[in-house]
């Protein structure tokens, strides 16, 4: 009787497997067989609820999607109802060998484009293009032909709610550029004449700040309206977009009609913009203008267009959510051309998207946990900030985050996002999320072998490749590159980052790193391991970083990675923190130190109210440490005993042990052509500096001017550092699977 009831349990763990199938000539009338497919995901989708409701045992139940493009009016939803189970999942999948792409804009007709200097457009109009572009710029009456929704230009950027995008343009899968000046490059900011209301210190009085301009261009757009400008306008991580109040082209000013969070600045080489959303700059190949008053598009186009695709983005919602499913996959199809989120995960477990591609999408390409709705008006910080939870929008996340940062965003658990690739997003590449920091409870969700570029076509420093928060989640075997800002940004504790590529970011920007996190002690744990970050910064920034523990992060572990030319302010770099190990790691050509620590709080010794706002009562850390966690109650105060006393004066009765750097260890690291190796900042910079190998001639790479940057056997950094372990350089990045079959050589 054992035996039989041992083969009972078996057979019923097994599932049966059901098959739909959609295409774009299907009808939704139709059975949702291979002969007689369904038009849309939404009928395959309440089809499959119907089996699971007829049909209770385990099932795989499989939506194959043929070949070709399905364009949204609404989002694609799906939600606990259609969820999979444990062992038997629910797969959206592209048919084999075949393009699926998931849309949520619309697509104009090449034959429906004018040229402009044909009889009939407005002389005004005319007059306001560049002549040399005249003869090439097309345009397309939007309203003519139904469409009305234009979106609208909002100011973006650092400590602001992430809108969603206006009406953008793609063609053959590029996205177009909104026309510019430069259309390379940068304006730098002149005399600042006034920087405007301060928002970061409370001044609240909403004055647009106003500058001389450096450029006579600006002359140009003195009579244009909506015109905005994007850029660094004060610190050189504070990415803003700004309307332009009015240009004075007697006294040569811009006044800008709201304030930047920290008012404007010139001098630095980080202190400039660029002009946007002007007809009069519609001067080059890929660039476009909507005039919102008449309904036209103008193109200039960047080829023939004649048998082009040329999608408009609509769809605000995310184009795909799974909110409260689980165990589904998404599988091999493309989702494009929408002006918010491209695929939006909240709550369930177990869901994997694999094989995916999103780009052209508005905000973020990958969003997992709910976004922020602000409630306070305008610019506001720390406990003037007001919000909500909201789903299926980014809005202000960072805002609702500062305040509280430990706030579970429902993320979920074990969901993977595997082999994707991800670009030409607005607003970040990939966000993971999931388990609960306050708990200390494991997300464990995963993001891996994706390829993340071009990730800031909107909004810049906070929206990195890979951002991630909750508690133990995973990202590895990522590549992350083009970016003027972070490559990857990090809240919460026990993740694990590793076999990352991470290059050619933080380009254009000043206080950024190839990967950050900083301002919250209690966010520990974090290992950094076995990633290789290359050409991070530029030698002419003042600080750029490739590891970057900012305002006291604590804890975490740097072991077994190659930095290559990352950093001018410090390959690895700590604002004062504490319980930092850098170990067995390779630094190459620093363009500056590559350690650095400061022991900032004493920077700030002339001035003890900025000790207060930081450790005294209403101030970030005590707030970060006793309310939004405990670090004296479980499981806080079990997990990070060293953390305890983070908060407690010292006998001085004055500093707190928080302000002081300590236990901190730098060992059997290898320094290779490093100019400057290590840079201890203030009274109390330290770092316990042991065992460490530093040379100036090849310690034996396998191939130095092919940067492969792994050891020889024979190598002398075996003989000098007998506990240095081999890093495998060979295994980092992307690698070969089902779903990625092609690998581009670094």
């Amino acid at each position: 009787m054992k035996h039989i009831v041992i083969s009972l349990l078996f057979f019923a763990s097994v599932c049966t497997s059901q098959e739909f199938f959609v295409a774009p000539s299907g009808s939704d009338v139709n059975a949702g067989t291979k002969e007689q497919p369904f038009a849309s995901l939404e009928r395959a989708a309440a089809a499959v609820r119907a089996y699971k409701k007829s049909d209770t045992r385990a099932k795989n139940i499989t939506v194959w999607i043929r070949g070709g493009r399905y364009d949204l009016l609404r989002e694609f939803s799906l939600k606990a109802e259609d969820s999979g189970e444990k062992d038997c999942t629910v797969e959206y999948k592209a048919f084999t060998g075949e393009t699926v792409r998931v849309t949520g804009g619309a697509y104009l007709f090449p034959e429906h484009f004018t040229h402009v200097a044909a009889a009939g457009t407005g002389a005004g109009t005319l007059e306001r293009i560049p002549p040399a572009a005249r003869p090439h710029v097309l345009s397309y009456d939007l309203k003519a032909h139904g469409f009305t929704d234009y979106g609208r230009h909002d100011q973006i950027g650092h400590g602001l709610s992430v809108s969603p995008a206006p009406m953008e343009v793609f063609i053959d899968g590029r996205a177009m550029t909104l026309a510019r000046y430069p259309n390379t490059g940068f304006i730098p900011i002149g005399t600042v004449i006034d920087p405007g209301s301060v928002p970061r210190i409370k001044d609240y009085s909403n004055r647009g700040g106003t500058f001389e301009y450096t450029d006579t261009r600006h002359a140009r757009w003195a009579k244009a309206a909506d015109v905005w400008l994007q850029g660094t306008f004060k610190a050189g991580y504070a990415d803003d977009k700004i309307l332009v109040e009015r240009i004075d082209t007697v006294k040569k000013l811009v006044k800008l009609a709201f304030p930047h969070l920290y008012g404007i600045g010139s001098g630095e080489n980080f202190q400039h913009y660029v002009a946007l959303n002007l007809l009069e700059e519609l001067d080059e190949a890929g660039e476009y203008y909507i005039d919102r008053a008449s309904g036209v598009l103008y193109l200039y186009p960047p080829h023939d267009i004649a048998t082009s695709e040329i999608a408009i983005s609509l769809l605000e919602s995310p184009i795909i959510s799974l909110v409260n499913a689980s165990n589904v996959t998404i599988s091999g199809i493309t989702v494009e051309n929408g002006r918010g989120i491209g695929i939006y995960i909240e709550g369930g477990s177990g869901n994997t998207i694999a094989g995916c591609t999103v780009r052209n999408v508005g905000t973020s390409g990958m969003f997992m946990g709910q976004g922020a709705r602000q409630l306070t008006k305008g610019i506001a910080i720390d406990e003037d900030y007001a919000g909500e939870p909201v789903s299926g929008q980014v809005g202000n996340l960072q805002g609702q985050l500062y305040n509280n940062t430990a706030w579970d965003r429902n993320g979920g658990r074990n969901h993977r996002i595997i082999s994707c690739d991800v670009y030409n997003t607005g607003a970040g590449g990939i966000y993971l999320s999931g388990g609960s920091k306050k708990e200390l409870n494991a997300g464990k969700s995963i993001v891996e072998n994706c390829r993340v570029h071009d990730y800031n076509r909107r909004v810049k420093f906070l929206w990195s490749g890979i951002n991630v928060d909750g508690c133990g989640n995973i990202v590895r075997h990522n590549e992350i590159f083009n970016s003027d800002y972070q490559g990857i940004y990090v809240h919460g504790n026990e993740h694990l980052f590793e076999y990352n590529y991470v290059h050619n970011v933080a380009e254009n920007s000043n206080d950024v790193s190839g990967w950050y996190t900083g301002r919250d002690p209690s966010d520990r744990g974090n290992i950094i391991r076995y990633n290789y970050f290359e050409n991070i910064g530029r030698p002419d920034r003042k600080w750029t970083m490739g590891v970057y523990f900012d305002d006291a992060a604590c804890d975490a572990l740097v072991e077994g990675n190659i930095f290559y030319k990352a950093g001018s302010y410090g390959s690895v770099y700590s604002n004062a923190g504490q319980d930092l190990t850098v170990r067995n790691n390779i630094f190459i050509e620093s363009s500056g130190p590559a350690l650095q620590l400061k022991s900032m709080w004493w920077d700030f010794a002339s001035d003890p109210g900025n000790w207060k706002y930081y450790f005294e009562e209403n101030g970030i850390y005590r707030k970060r440490l006793t309310t939004s966690v405990d670090i004296k109650r479980a499981p806080y105060a079990k997990k990070y005993p060293l953390l305890r006393n983070w908060l407690d004066k010292t006998p001085d009765g004055k500093t707190y042990y928080g302000m002081y750097p300590e236990r901190n260890v730098f060992e059997n690291n290898v320094l290779f052509k490093c100019e400057e190796t290590i840079r201890m900042v203030g009274e109390h910079a330290k770092f316990d500096i042991r065992s460490n190998l530093i040379v100036h001639t090849d310690p034996g790479f396998v191939d130095y001017g092919k940067k492969n940057f792994a050891l020889k056997d024979g190598s002398v950094v075996y003989r000098q550092l007998p506990g240095f372990k081999p890093i495998p350089f060979g295994s980092i990045g992307l690698y070969k699977d089902d779903y990625r079959k092609k690998i581009i050589s670094r």
